[in-house]
């Protein structure tokens, strides 16, 4: 693979350059808060148009040309296969006296989902998604199998859409029903005790020809009755008054209560209302309605709520709130803030099970319900776990454990006795052994310790000559932990040296962390990146010939920021789906729901600060101050 490694090399510094297609400038100008900003390539905004299909259409023919003409690319294919086609599982849970759980064969695209009556029996397939289109462009997205076990609710996306199709499936038969539901978008699904119908959120039907462009606004509630036509679905909860709110239901262990989940934007904090099915024709209750904290309902005993929170407690805590009587003086402290994040919380088998990041890796604490600590679940290792899930009353649970370098291990886990089983694991075609993890810290501008991971084969020699990959991400409080890949073993086979770093704007050190790199504190995140580039360089794991820099969305964002602030520092940039048009993002369908992530563009009265290094250069001027918005935040 080394040499499959010289020759990419080779090939990137020695090819011819490239000619791309011409992409047309336009003289598009306008004046933003006082900045005038040029916008030359606004016609690529009308995706329908033939001369943007025509320019993608040539930007790929560039591409595909390049790529193709790499030498060692079978050779690696080959190497890739072979790492990918390994059985694999996904972690099982048991409703209606079934088990469930996805597996793949290995080279499939997509995971199978199977059902078994018990786990040493036999598993039958349930539903297998390869199957759903000919071409693999339909993808199944979520499923939820009723309380009786007898029939699931699934969605489907095509083509990478965030729209989703909902059908229902017969388990004994495993054939369709009549039901189709469309016009879903950020949505599950949540069956009803009886197991007749389920809750789901859905859109206005988009106008014709705007489906993948127009603002995602005035989501509801519906309920679904199955064997019914989706005309009839009943409307359980809108808000007009709020055609931005987004609402996600749920239903308590008990079956007693609606949930309701309202987002605002992308903002953490939330509100959390409830509707007691118990009582014929009760109202919906707005229990947490002042969007002040995040708020999270893990499980409830009668009318007493858990609810995970950052109220007063960055880092997150659980609190107990009787619904009967409810002022904030009456909360209870169940599981205080520790020096820790706490990233869930389950209620399974009579206790809490709460998983905690240490440095942005996994700790497994178990808690009685009062909030008295017990010995905590032993993991394997540094690495990502997660599952537990289950009910009040089952004493059983499955969660999975996966690091860099070992793919997702399943293990069955006895609350009684708190011992773990190994269900399932990967057989791999490489020795995990033979590679080597390690967390180092990079000091930022101001000081911040940023951790990094940091994966390689064992024997490295620190000579500045190692090709790296630095992948982040960086924001809307997402944590990235170890997670394992085929292709980072394939890299790591070749020599190369792969590394995650641990951004502001992400949730590793709680919700602090979060802020720090969020709106006009953005530029934080940036020279983390940088900082941990610089580090890797100075301690010789590197040298900027030899380093790229990855991420994707918000984390193309980063490397696109990053490339134009350090051109000099990195050898590759792979900006993927980035988020670069920080003026026009709110625009086009979700993207208003990032402004409490980014800042408000264009609203009256909330003027957005760009940072003067986002600017062009030629605006890099003491006089270009643009107005300060006033701190609105909203989530998604």
């Amino acid at each position: 693979m080394k040499l499959v490694l010289a020759a990419l090399a080779a090939t990137s510094v020695h090819a011819a350059p490239l000619k791309y297609p011409d992409s047309h400038p336009g003289t598009v100008k306008e004046t933003i808060h006082g900045v005038e900003v040029a916008d030359p390539y606004r016609w690529l905004e009308d995706l329908n148009s033939k001369q943007t299909h025509d320019w993608i259409e040539a930007q790929n023919k560039v591409t595909d040309a390049h790529l193709s003409a790499i030498p060692g690319r079978d050779q690696l294919n080959s190497h890739l296969t072979k790492l990918w086609n390994v059985e694999r599982f996904g972690t099982p849970f048991r409703k209606g006296g079934r088990y469930f759980f996805s597996k793949n064969d290995g080279l499939q695209n997509q995971s199978v989902l199977y059902t078994t009556p018990a786990l040493d029996k036999e598993a039958t397939v349930l539903l297998d998604p390869n199957k759903l289109s000919t071409d693999g462009t339909v993808a199944l997205k979520d499923y939820e199998i009723s309380p009786d076990g007898k029939l699931m609710a699934y969605s489907t996306s095509t083509s990478g859409s965030d729209w989703i199709e909902w059908k229902v499936r017969d388990i004994t038969t495993k054939k369709d029903l009549s039901d189709h539901l469309v016009w879903s978008k950020f949505s599950g699904a949540t069956w009803s005790k009886d197991s007749k119908g389920f809750y789901y959120g859905r859109f206005p039907t988009p106008k014709k020809g705007e489906e993948m462009m127009a603002q995602n606004t005035h989501k509801k509630i519906y309920f679904h009755k199955v064997g019914t036509p989706q005309r009839k679905d009943k409307v359980i909860y809108e808000r007009s008054d709020q055609p931005k709110w987004g609402l996600y239901a749920g239903l308590s262990d008990d079956s007693r209560y609606l949930l309701i989940d309202i987002s605002q934007g992308t903002d953490t904090k939330n509100g959390f209302f409830y509707k007691d099915l118990s009582k014929p024709d009760s109202k919906v209750v707005e229990l947490l309605p002042d969007f002040d904290a995040s708020y999270s309902f893990i499980g409830n005993i009668g009318s007493t709520f858990f609810v995970q929170t950052d109220l007063d407690a960055p880092k997150l805590k659980l609190i107990a709130i009787n619904v009967e009587d409810p002022a904030k003086k009456n909360w209870r402290t169940i599981i205080p803030e520790s020096s820790e994040t706490l990233r869930s919380v389950s209620l399974v088998g009579g206790i809490f099970i709460a998983n905690y990041m240490k440095d942005a890796r996994s700790e497994i604490r178990r808690f009685e319900l009062w909030g008295t600590p017990l010995a905590s679940i032993a993991l394997p290792g540094i690495g990502t776990a997660g599952g537990f899930l289950g009910k009040f009353a089952e004493l059983e649970t499955f969660y999975s454990f996966s690091s860099f370098t070992s793919p997702g291990a399943v293990y069955r886990y006895d609350v009684e006795t708190n011992t773990s089983t190994l269900f399932k694991k990967p057989k791999t075609v490489f020795k995990e052994d033979d590679y080597e993890t390690k967390q180092i810290f990079a000091k930022s501008k101001d000081g911040t310790k940023v951790p990094m991971f940091v994966v390689h084969k064992k024997g490295l020699k620190l000579n500045g000559q190692n090709p790296t990959y630095l992948y982040a991400y960086g924001g809307f409080n997402i944590s990235i932990l170890p997670r394992y890949s085929p292709a980072t073993i394939a890299w790591l086979d070749m020599g190369g040296v792969y590394v995650v770093a641990n951004l502001r704007g992400g949730g590793e050190y709680g919700e602090d962390w979060h802020q720090a790199g969020m709106k006009l504190k953005k530029q934080n995140v940036f020279d983390d990146f940088i900082s941990c580039a610089e580090h890797l360089i100075a301690e010789k794991y590197t040298s900027t010939p030899k380093l790229a820099i990855a991420g994707g969305s918000n984390g193309g964002l980063l490397v696109g920021a990053c490339l134009t602030q350090r051109p000099d520092l990195f050898g590759a940039c792979l900006p993927a789906v980035g988020v670069m048009d920080m003026i026009r993002f709110q625009k086009f369908t979700i993207g208003w729901a990032w402004q409490s992530e980014y800042g408000f563009p264009d609203e009256n009265g909330r003027r957005v600060q760009i940072p003067p290094r986002l600017l062009p250069l030629s605006q890099h001027k003491e006089g270009n101050k643009i107005p300060r918005h006033h701190d609105h935040h909203i989530r998604s």
